[in-house]
């Protein structure tokens, strides 16, 4: 009995020598995350970047004319099978969110649980404002479509009600970029700190994050919003293709 309690003393004293095999900010040791968790986290960050930019860029903002009512509407009832499909792809994206959000927490909540799990819920209160977004779109194929609607309200109020859903839509989105802002800053802090997860996605996500937050002020204290996403939004892209070819098999980097 000596022998052993030596023994486990001796092993103590190396571990605490040599620090822990995995370091973590103020957290206990954990093993690395699975390498399911980062594969279903990149296929998924994937999957709803392609599913978003159809529905939100070809299917809806393709169709719509800013400032023209009339030539929005005309173009919906055109295609209404297109505007349909596209608000369809928008609410599978919102599923692919959450699951995104979950395989995330998985995956960098070995660097720090707690910031690991607000990053998650920012990413869902981020798709609960998306999907009541999304609502708006919804209800305009049906409101134009509908003989009731421009009987009682006649075809040019008809259009601009349709009108003012969409843009709606785009406000409310707006708004919530703010949160997934916050998400991605959070994610690249974490990605920047797990050691396992090249620094530089970290910065990318950092940077994308400040680019959606700045969007979303720009677009409530100015008439006409500058938008710098186009520019910044590549750190979640770089992290999804990351995930997919290295995910699975993440190595203890270095840190400082």
């Amino acid at each position: 009995m000596s022998s052993d309690r030596n023994s486990f003393t001796t092993a103590m004293i190396a571990e605490h020598r040599s620090g822990p095999a995995f370091p973590a900010d103020n957290e206990p040791w954990r093993s690395l995350p699975s390498r399911h968790d980062g594969i279903v986290a990149g296929v998924a960050l994937l999957l709803l970047a392609g599913l978003a930019a159809v529905g939100a860029l070809v299917a809806v903002e393709g169709l719509i004319t800013p400032g023209d009512a009339a030539q929005t509407a005309d173009d919906i009832a055109a295609s209404e099978t297109r505007f349909r499909l596209g608000v369809a792809s928008l609410y599978l994206v919102i599923v692919l969110d959450v699951v995104a959000a979950w395989a995330l927490f998985r995956f960098f909540e070995p660097v720090n649980v707690w910031l690991s799990r607000l990053a998650a819920w920012l990413r869902v209160a981020f798709s609960v404002v998306f999907l009541a977004a999304i609502s708006q779109l919804a209800t305009v194929p049906g409101m134009l479509s509908d003989p009731g609607y421009r009987d009682t309200f006649g075809e040019q109020q008809l259009q601009a009600q349709a009108m003012v859903k969409l843009e709606a839509f785009d406000h409310t989105w707006m708004a919530a970029l703010l949160l997934f802002g916050a998400h991605l800053a959070l994610m690249g802090y974490l990605a920047y700190r797990s050691g396992y997860v090249p620094r530089l996605i970290g910065v990318l996500l950092v940077i994308a994050g400040a680019g959606y937050a700045f969007d979303t002020f720009s677009s409530v204290l100015s008439a006409d919003p500058v938008v710098i996403t186009t520019y910044t939004f590549l750190g979640e892209l770089v992290l999804a293709v990351w995930l997919v070819w290295r995910g699975g098999r993440v190595r203890l980097g270095g840190r400082p």
